[in-house]
């Protein structure tokens, strides 16, 4: 069978299998059975990894997973696997529409103006919250995000959206507040209160609010959220409030030490940091 592969290009399948004396249905029932072969070698390592990134990964992130481990095959490969496996990425399908919701009128302007790619010169964290439903009621999770290596600073779930909830996810935050320069967000009324003006002004933190009705503003926030609904809500179902929030601190912890992210040039948050190194204590 290898002389026949190599020499397909130079004779034809009749011609070939007359001189190796076999018939043309073996010789294909052998390049079928060695396809076969070629794809479950490393089924079970992609199906691993499939099921470990939240079934969110395709062609191009499993294989550079397989990459991670010493292992090199094309995305032909793997695309044939997941194939084979029935495995399909859940970005493959687009849901989930935006609420719409009141906005606050403070004359607070957007000091970041879209310099999302800050590096080490400046210590920014922004925010947003979505809405997740537990047991038919609509919860509500604000995450907090480092510009300078994309990680997912701070967290919380909760049943109302306020600015507690916000004060809650910055509480989080393991950096100390006063090394922050900047938090940017939303004009989401939960970003309206006195605790947060109290806590930024106490810190000395520049307090940056994108414009009303431009979620470009806040794209880091937007996109990290459009992750979240297709990679970690999307085909759950939670009840309580706790198996949400203990659901997503794994969802968190995997998204900053393992998810491979395109903007990192494919290197996790935490991989991102030791490799570029910054003075961002988290």
């Amino acid at each position: 069978m290898d002389i026949l592969k190599a020499n397909l290009h130079r004779y034809s399948i009749t011609k070939l299998c007359q001189y190796l004396g076999v018939s043309r249905h073996y010789a294909y029932y052998q390049c079928k059975e060695n396809k076969h072969k070629s794809v479950a070698r490393y089924a079970d390592t992609i199906l691993t990894i499939f099921k470990r990134s939240y079934q969110s990964y395709g062609t191009r992130r499993i294989r550079l997973a397989l990459q991670k481990d010493g292992i090199r095959v094309s995305r032909r490969y793997v695309a044939r696997v997941m194939k084979s496996l029935l495995l399909v990425s859940k970005y493959t399908i687009k849901r989930y529409k935006v609420h719409q919701a009141e906005v606050n009128e403070k004359t607070i302007t957007n000091h970041l103006q879209r310099q999302f790619d800050v590096g080490d010169k400046q210590q920014v964290i922004v925010a947003d919250l979505t809405y997740i439903q537990v047991n038919r009621h609509w919860n509500y999770l604000c995450v907090l995000v480092s510009l300078s290596d994309r990680q997912i600073v701070g967290y919380r779930v909760g049943k109302h959206k306020t600015a507690e909830l916000v004060m809650s996810a910055l509480s989080q935050v393991k950096q100390p507040l006063s090394t922050l320069n900047m938090f940017h967000s939303d004009r989401g009324n939960e970003f309206d209160n006195q605790l947060l003006d109290n806590c930024f002004k106490a810190f000395n933190i520049t307090r940056s609010l994108s414009k009303k009705g431009c979620p470009y503003d806040n794209a880091v926030a937007e996109a990290t959220f459009k992750t979240i609904k297709t990679e970690f809500v999307k085909g759950e179902t939670f009840i309580t409030t706790t198996e949400l929030q203990q659901a997503f601190t794994a969802y968190a912890y995997w998204y900053n030490h393992k998810r491979l992210h395109s903007s990192l040039g494919y290197m996790s948050p935490v991989e991102f940091k030791k490799q570029v190194p910054l003075n961002f204590i988290v």
